[in-house]
């Protein structure tokens, strides 16, 4: 059935631009782009190019989307069942844990706009992982700077991925088929079938949506400790060693976060 739409030449252009804001990217959105490109009015015609353009960013976000499923969706076609994927973030820094998420994701449920955590902003990696909570399973893990001192970074790092999968495998149903893990390395030792897959944060959205979750949980961690130790402005740096972090330890030293086997932290 054809929508019924007011009769756009009758409206103003401030009129027509109070209609169509905040409308919904849909059928509808198309078929008013196109009445109001046949409008002579400039003014309507720019209102109706920036309705097309917002329809090609939404095309764009669901290609990807799609784009992004087509490993886990011929994993699936040859029989594994429950694909997690896997992502840390943390590896780098001077101060604080490495994290690490454990995602299992319905293909066929989207969540549009995955990607490599780095490449999106704060404000949206928060958003998407509320609906990644609600519309995916999720584990997290984290091995501390102690750990990180103890063992070295690559086998915190491992620890973390492996306490991440413990916490995720209460919320399913039968046991993961397969972990996906971005990278060019396996975990040791997990007698779970495995794949790495290097820069898979930006092609797998499981892999995505575990580094989002990866990211934003330890952003929340190391805020906590700015708190705590607010001469080291971890709220800015996040434990990494820009030039201000690294003027505050050698005013300071070190404080009980802080990793003291990576070189530019003192005892």
């Amino acid at each position: 059935m054809k929508m019924k739409y007011p009769d756009f030449k009758q409206l103003t252009i401030k009129e027509i631009k109070a209609y169509t804001k905040g409308l919904e990217v849909d059928a509808a959105l198309v078929e008013i782009a196109d009445l109001l490109a046949e409008d002579k009015r400039k003014g309507v015609q720019r209102i109706a190019k920036k309705l097309k353009n917002k329809l090609a960013k939404k095309e764009a976000v669901i290609a990807k989307w799609m784009n992004m499923n087509s490993l886990q969706e011929k994993l699936e076609a040859n029989g594994y069942q429950a694909v997690i994927g896997i992502d840390e973030a943390g590896r780098g820094p001077l101060a604080g844990p490495v994290v690490a998420a454990a995602v299992l994701l319905d293909t066929k449920t989207p969540i549009y706009g995955l990607d490599d955590s780095k490449k999106i902003k704060r404000e949206k990696r928060e958003r998407l992982l509320q609906e990644i909570k609600a519309k995916a399973k999720v584990g997290i893990g984290q091995a501390s700077s102690r750990e990180i001192d103890k063992y070295n970074i690559r086998e915190a790092t491992f620890a973390a991925m492996k306490r991440a999968v413990k916490n995720l495998l209460p919320q399913l149903e039968e046991k993961p088929d397969l972990l996906l893990i971005d990278g060019n390395t396996v975990i040791p030792d997990l007698k779970i079938d495995q794949k790495a897959v290097i820069d898979g944060d930006a092609k797998i959205n499981s892999i995505a949506a575990a580094s989002i979750a990866a990211k934003v949980s330890r952003d929340q961690i190391i805020f906590d400790y700015a708190d705590q130790y607010p001469e080291y402005n971890f709220k800015s740096n996040k434990g990494y060693g820009t030039a201000e972090h690294i003027a505050a330890l050698e005013e300071y030293g070190s404080s009980p976060i802080h990793r003291k086997s990576f070189a530019r932290v003192p005892e």
